[in-house]
């Protein structure tokens, strides 16, 4: 088989979208091709079509009213928009896989994660009960799972959001597909676990000649992994081409936009100094301990020390970045601090109120000066109401008139940039990267003094992760806001934190100024992660001289 085989070839597709959409198809008029052996990213803003047109591929539309409206997806020679469903799903992890961008939604919650990898196994392989076990159990440790004989038996939500992204790129690996499709795979995880992961594509990729449909909004992403590039733009494409010459000279000016919006590593200049200003978040010995398993949750009980004399804080209008790997406790640490996870001891005071020993009522009260802003925004956003509903709730419930509210609310869908007339619509009805502009609206919707901010732009493109960082400077100079900034992200903390807090298996390693920390890291662990950022040497080598 030549190396430069098509194996997959989409011609003119066009996808509709139902009457009362912004515009009227997804997709209109695209052409591509995959070829064997090579990693094709699609590069894009949230609503640009790019994983509409992925998800085609294998009959997913993310509705009965959005369908194909024209051309053809030839895989092998076959036709599989005409496929029909029985096709496609023997095709589904057998010969086209799929990594989807929301684990936490593709995932069975009442499964365990190795049962999940089994069955895919098990519908399409007939293996042993033994031989799926070991198969699984190598899937597991090939994306760097920690401790594959107990994941195996762990549930979704037992499991941190990174986690949940390698049992998901594993379960779609297990059976060496011929091509993989990849929507965002890479979003929620961590740097060192980023590179970990593109390299694992990058070798399976290479020793079963895969073809790659790689979706993704990160250029860090692009420069490390892509063969050749396509950026769509409002369901349409707009250029393509290799991956090295259209970094180095794109020719579209939507195309130069994209890649002048991703941050620079460097960090922005320090803004004022806060010494003069008093404290708004203090936090000491925080501790924190999860305990799971035992003969309830099968396996025996394990004990994980989320947070352990964890101390730091925040003045007002100063953001301090929390950084660090997936289950490094930067989550734990954030829900503590908004008393949604009850620590164990340590005293968190917001300005002069203990908010550790709040009662019930007295905390329904003082939620509306913490807000936050979840990393996974289908899942924190209430499919049954409208985001207009859901933005103005918060107010309303504090005693603001509806009216208020909903104007208030149309007035940060605007900010957020989306339009007054989304307001009706539901969270389904939008794309990941709108998803999470909606939490944030409805975050800032009470005009809290401290945001704590749990990775709010991961899901976003370039473009408008950069509006949005924008619009949080411009929100927080404004208000004088606090803002807990967590994040994998080290080109977005160095532009938005002024001071950063390196986490590492519970416990701070490194503690400081954000110019300080990004020059001269201290810590081994924390230059190990400056030496992951994806697409780092590949910048400096554009960079030149």
């Amino acid at each position: 088989m030549n190396g430069h085989e098509t194996v997959l070839a989409i011609e003119r597709l066009t996808v509709d979208l139902p009457p009362w959409a912004d515009r009227p198809h997804a997709v209109e008029d695209v052409t591509l091709d995959l070829k064997h052996d090579e990693i094709l990213c699609v590069v894009g803003e949230s609503g640009s079509g790019k994983s509409v047109m992925a998800r085609s591929i294998l009959g997913l539309f993310p509705s009965r009213h959005v369908k194909p409206g024209g051309g053809r997806i030839l895989f092998a020679g076959e036709d599989l928009l005409a496929a029909p469903p029985e096709r496609l799903r023997a095709l589904r992890g057998s010969r086209i896989a799929m990594i989807f961008q929301e684990p936490m939604t593709a995932l069975n919650p009442v499964l365990t994660i190795g049962r999940q990898i089994e069955e895919a196994i098990e519908v399409h392989r007939p293996l042993a009960r033994e031989a799926r076990r070991k198969r699984v159990l190598e899937m597991l440790a090939a994306v760097h799972l920690p401790e594959p004989q107990r994941m195996v038996h762990a549930y979704p939500h037992q499991v941190s959001g990174g986690q949940r992204q390698r049992a998901m790129i594993a379960m779609a690996l297990t059976l060496e597909p011929e091509v993989l499709i990849a929507d965002e795979p890479t979003t929620a995880l961590d740097v060192t676990t980023q590179a970990q992961i593109l390299a694992l594509i990058r070798e399976i990729q290479a020793a079963r000649r895969m073809a790659v449909l790689f979706i993704t909004h990160d250029f860090g992403v692009v420069a490390e992994i892509a063969s050749r590039i396509a950026v769509m733009q409002h369901g349409r494409l707009v250029e393509h081409g290799p991956a090295e010459a259209l970094l180095r000279a794109p020719r579209e000016p939507y195309t130069r936009a994209l890649i002048a919006a991703v941050p620079d590593l460097a960090p922005a200049p320090p803004r004022k100094a806060f010494a003069g200003e008093r404290v708004a978040v203090r936090v000491s010995g925080l501790e924190k301990t999860y305990r799971t398993g035992g003969v309830l949750f099968g396996g025996s009980a394990r004990v994980v020390q989320a947070a352990t004399s964890v101390g730091f804080e925040i003045r007002r209008g100063e953001t301090l970045g929390l950084v660090g790997e997936s289950g490094s406790g930067k989550s734990t640490v954030a829900r503590c601090v908004a008393r949604l996870v009850e620590p164990d001891a340590g005293e968190i005071r917001v300005g002069d109120t203990d908010f550790g020993r709040l009662t019930r009522r007295a905390l329904r009260e003082a939620r509306r000066r913490v807000q936050m802003v979840f990393q996974d925004p289908y899942g924190s956003l209430d499919p049954r109401h409208t985001v207009g509903k859901l933005i103005a709730e918060g107010p309303i419930v504090h005693g603001t008139a509806p009216a208020t509210a909903w104007a208030r609310a149309l007035q940060l869908l605007e900010l957020v940039g989306i339009e007054r007339r989304a307001a009706g619509r539901y969270p389904h009805e939008f794309s990941g990267g709108q998803r999470q502009r909606i939490g944030l609206a409805r975050a800032l919707a009470l005009e809290p003094e401290v945001l704590i901010a749990d990775e709010p732009v991961s899901a976003l493109d370039v473009s408008v992760q950069a509006q949005v960082l924008r619009l949080l400077a411009d929100i927080r100079e404004r208000l004088g806001l606090t803002v807990l900034f967590i994040t994998h992200d080290l080109r977005v903390a160095a532009q938005v934190c002024d001071s950063i807090a390196v986490m590492r298996h519970g416990e701070i390693v490194e503690y400081g100024a954000t110019a300080e920390v990004f020059a001269a890291p201290r810590h081994a662990y924390t230059r190990e992660l400056f030496a992951a950022v994806p697409g780092r040497a590949k910048s400096a080598e554009r960079a030149g001289p």
